[in-house]
């Protein structure tokens, strides 16, 4: 930073900064840095992303980059002043970018007349995905005379509705809850998702593309379209004056490991560089107002965006030796004549939104769990004639053929069958009575397991428990010397925990957050604050593996202040065993981190027990643990998403705490989808080695293994490959481990055993062989292996032959290619990821109980449980049979496609007020347009049901102009004024609004 001011500023000085157009620097962050300088300095600045790929590499997992490239350099060309800098990345700007001609734009005015046809194809030929729900950028969605389209850099996506070709409204709307704003827009742009792209361009690339020899999964344009346009450009030769950073020239050798369709890197070696500063240096003091006062003979700038924060620091807006720059630049120097300070804080990258509706994924042939008849077997949706009115049902098949239709108004009695990812549905004899049974033995046993739970709740409530003093310099001064910014999640987490331990009530709180999130971190500041009170903690874990990575991660960070860590797992020799035993017996030992071994010791004065990996620890385990003491404060950590439903039920129990955003310095994990080759694992592995790294292979089937290291020697003979599987025992494992570590050697073979616990930041490539074979949780967890550092991950989801996998797995494969992102954990594959021990978060082993009735089932049934004994009152879910004579559905002409329809009609299913179904109402005219006639009979229908149900209403059926209705097994009938669809509903709402 120190440097890029310097010269940007001497050129400023001379009046002479047209001289610098291109400025390149290292990475990311550095050119983030420039652009801040560049924009206090009164110049405009345009960033392109750093890309980190090779040529013919498929694009999918850099989409991000390519959309932000895009966007830059259109908003480059566009900007008519000379006043701009245009700032990239060393390996970016090696590869050639698109010309000036590339890019164009397409303005949309209310009242335009659109020729849909040729809109299209110009979107086709400009990038855009079209889907059915726009939720990213670069997405287009066309519904009859609706269409949404999401253009690059906009925060939000437009809804364009059209009355015959004529643009009648033009709206924003949330591409997270796909509510449109009540407002008009005139007009707005529609800028290349990709690039400018005519039609027989287009073609002409797809052609190439077809011809290629590149291993990408999917061949397309977004896959690898950038490497086979002809209208790219190098930039440097290109009359643009360009300075080049030291920092970025000491990456040419790395960035030119692969030097296809690169420039030339003696282009480079001729650039201007900008040398290391020798008056500049960065600054970061923590007493602003005192080191002001030190630098009063100084230019003193202080750039911040709002007057309430010098007033925080209390200094006066009037002191006419400082000057105040209101901008949200970060700039923080110090020179012999100069001090710049910067009051703003960093604000992270912008991170995908998740989208708040989850588009059900039911699919043909999924096993389903109806609450009455158990499991079955989906077969779609079918439209059945009844008394010559048109209905829809859900058909689920049962054995010896049998068929069950549901009206689809009560598709909300149905759930996918979910267990834990490897059991497999045994499907249900329909009008048996079995599976009523078997629910009634899990309700039975869910009471006792939610009624422990409770009396256990309500005892720790009645105790007094042990107060925590929290030294808050201690506190801050360990935060401090973290190396890194704590998320605001962590502080937030933190300081959730702090306030119980230092309540006196006993505390109980669960902390989730996905893989490489920082839950150690937060967990060490509770420990501080206990063992700095003079008590006693454990930091229990499932594994042994796991134990020995927490006490060198703890120790080493513990090491400043003194204090000592042990270890207790089944690797500890009898004489340490029990000189920590008599250790912890006596008081004289304030934190053992170990595994089960730790359930049957005894304390002194115990205050704090931390368990790792809670999901992974049976209800009697965790119990042993609270016995130990009985006011002992209790933190549970896991990496499993809670659901939503079954945290608002647990947090009446327990505190609950969730990490969502990853530490700012991490990266994305990159992930790529390929079919096996040698070549390919060669050159993966080969990537990996050159820049220092190692690799992890899973292969998940022990039975092969070993021949699977025999292939990994013949493709890449140099290399070391060592070998873990459940059956090595767990000190080999260890050993094993600890080699890796140590980077003893390069491959981990192992089965998916290293999905969980296991941190080593060498290791930043993964191959997952078979990937076709995994959940989707399975292979987002495995990934979280990798980019556990400040260093770039790469996963590779290996199949073995495309041709032969489902279009189901492909889709699966190539969203999780596209989803890299961190936290994405908790919009990929919502429920898969929740199965994730998700029926033991209450304790027990309950996988029995979910493979019989589904996880859904169980967890709407230990909800129930959990409401019912806390008190709460909830009425039985009452069920009631329509037979009406009306043509009802949503119709396909309205929605054509049948999975928005299995959300919408999932959705209204479950609506039990008038308020919620006329809000789905609201929004279907929002995003469909105008409801059609049998649709709007079918809103009516759910009106029906929710205003039956509230009257307790058994039955409601109609024959001809007879409208019948059963309560209490006593019938009453009205007559309507003809057998037509609306008269038999506006006779029906009439009677059951009186």
């Amino acid at each position: 930073m120190k440097n890029i001011y310097e010269f940007l500023k001497s050129l400023k000085d001379e009046k002479n900064l047209k001289k610098c157009q291109l400025l390149i620097v290292n990475d990311d962050k550095q050119a983030i840095e420039a652009s801040h300088i560049v924009s206090f300095l009164g110049f405009k600045p345009f960033v392109l992303s750093d890309f980190r790929a090779n040529f013919k590499d498929d694009l999918h997992s850099f989409s991000d980059e390519l959309q932000d490239i895009t966007k830059a350099l259109q908003d480059f060309y566009r900007y008519k002043k000379e006043d701009k800098i245009l700032i990239s990345p060393l390996r970016t700007i090696s590869f050639p970018m698109p010309k000036k001609e590339c890019f164009d734009e397409f303005i949309i005015n209310f009242g335009d007349k659109l020729d849909l046809n040729s809109f299209k194809q110009k979107l086709y030929s400009w990038g855009y995905y079209f889907v059915d729900i726009v939720t990213s950028l670069g997405e287009v969605s066309f519904r009859g005379d609706i269409f949404d389209i999401a253009p690059l850099g906009s925060d939000f996506g437009y809804r364009v509705s059209l009355f015959d070709d004529e643009v009648e409204s033009i709206r924003k709307f949330d591409i997270e809850d796909q509510k449109s704003q009540k407002d008009e827009l005139e007009s707005f742009n529609i800028t290349p998702a990709f690039l400018a792209l005519n039609e027989d361009s287009f073609e002409e690339i797809n052609s190439k593309i077809e011809l290629s020899t590149s291993d990408a999964f999917v061949k397309d344009i977004h896959s690898l379209g950038f490497w086979y346009l002809d209208n790219l450009a190098h930039y440097l030769p290109q009359n643009m004056n360009s300075f080049i950073t030291q920092e970025a020239l000491s990456e040419l050798d790395e960035a030119y490991i692969f030097e296809e369709k690169r420039l030339n890197k003696d282009k480079f070696l001729t650039l201007p560089q900008i040398y290391s500063s020798k008056d500049y240096k960065e600054v970061s003091p923590s007493n602003i107002k005192e080191f002001i006062s030190f630098h009063k003979d100084k230019k003193i700038t202080i750039i911040t965006t709002s007057e309430a924060r010098v007033k925080a620091l209390e200094l006066s807006l009037d002191d006419k030796l400082i000057k105040y720059h209101f901008s949200e630049e970060i700039i923080n120097l110090l020179s012999s004549k100069e001090l710049i300070i910067s009051l703003n804080k960093e604000i992270n990258k912008k991170r995908k939104k998740r989208v708040k509706l989850v588009v059900d994924e039911l699919v043909l042939n999924d096993f389903v769990v109806h609450e009455k008849h158990g499991i079955g077997v989906y077969k779609g949706i079918e439209p059945v004639s009844i008394m010559g009115a048109k209905r829809d049902f859900v058909v689920i098949n049962y054995q010896g053929e049998d068929r069950l239709l549901i009206p689809v108004e009560n598709i909300d009695t149905i759930d996918r069958y979910v267990a834990d990812g490897e059991s497999y549905a045994i499907v249900d004899k329909l009008g048996r009575g079995s599976f009523t049974k078997l629910k009634e033995k899990v309700k039975d046993r869910l009471f006792e397991i939610a009624n422990d739970i409770i009396k256990l709740a309500a005892a720790r409530e009645l105790v007094n428990g042990i107060k925590i003093f929290i030294d808050e310099y201690l506190i801050k001064d360990f935060q401090a010397k973290a190396g890194f910014a704590y998320t605001k999640d962590q502080t937030r987490s933190i300081n959730e925990i702090l306030a119980d331990l230092s309540s006196g009530k006993v505390m109980d709180r669960l902390l989730s957050g996905d893989v490489g999130f920082g839950k150690t971190e937060v967990a060490m500041n509770a420990l501080l604050a206990v063992i700095n009170s003079g008590y006693q903690t454990v930091f229990v874990c499932p594994t042994t593996l796991l134990a020995t990575q927490h006490y060198h991660s703890i120790s080493k960070r513990f090491k400043d202040f003194g204090i000592d860590v042990y270890k207790l797992d089944g690797k500890t020799t009898t004489k340490e065993k029990n000189s920590i035993k008599k250790g912890l017996e006596d008081g004289s030992i304030k934190l053992v981190i170990g595994t089960h071994s730790l359930l049957d010791i005894k304390t002194n004065n115990l205050a704090l027990v931390i368990i790792d990996e809670e999901h992974k620890f049976g209800v009697k385990q965790k119990e042993k643990l609270k016995a130990l003491r009985e006011d002992v404060h209790i933190f549970s950590m896991s990496a499993t998403p809670i659901p939503r439903t079954l945290n608002l039920a647990l947090s009446k129990l327990k505190g609950m705490s969730s990490l969502l955003t990853p530490p700012s310095e991490r990266l994305g994990v990159r992930t790529f989808v390929k079919e096996y080759s040698d070549s390919l694992i060669k050159e993966v592995i080969l990537r990996e080695k050159r820049r220092g790294g190692q690799l992890f292979y899973v292969h998940n089937n022990i039975a092969s293994i070993e021949a699977k290291k025999k292939d990994l020697l013949e493709i890449v003979p140099n290399i070391k490959v060592e070998i873990i599987h459940s059956q090595i025992k767990a000190d080999t494992t260890e050993k094993i481990i600890e080699a890796f570590e140590n980077k003893e050697f390069d491959i981990l073979l192992a089965t998916s055993i290293v999905e969980s616990g296991i941190h080593l930041p060498n290791a930043n490539s993964i191959i997952i062989d078979g990937a076709d074979r995994f959940g989707i949780a399975d292979l987002h967890q495995l990934r979280g292996r990798v980019g556990r550092s400040n260093k770039e991950g790469f996963c590779y989801y290996v199949v073995e032959d495309k041709s032969k996998i489902t279009p189901e797995a492909i889709k699966r494969l190539v969203a999780l290619e596209s989803n890299s992102y961190l936290g994405s954990g908790t919009a990929l594959a919502h429920q898969d990821l929740e199965i994730r021990g998700g029926g033991n978060i209450i304790g027990a082993e309950q996988s029995g109980h979910i493979k019989q009735i589904g996880y859904g089932l169980y967890l709407k049934m230990l909800e129930d449980t959990l409401a019912i004994l806390s008190g709460e009152i909830k009425t039985n879910e009452k069920n009631i049979d329509i037979k009406l004579a009306i043509s009802a559905y949503i119709s396909e002409d309205y929605i054509s496609e049948d999975r928005i329809r299995l959300e919408l009609y999932r959705r209204l299913s479950r609506a039990v007020s008038k308020e919620t179904l006329y809000e789905i109402e609201e929004e279907m005219e929002d995003r469909f347009g105008k409801l059609d006639t049998p649709t709007k009979q079918f809103m009516d229908l759910i009106l029906i049901k929710i205003l039956a149900i509230s009257k307790n209403i058994e039955q409601i059926s109609s024959y001809e102009m007879n409208i019948t209705f059963i309560k209490n097994s006593v019938k009453e009938s009205i007559k309507s004024r003809s057998k037509d669809d609306d008269d038999i509903i506006s006779a029906t709402l009439e009677y059951l609004r009186k």
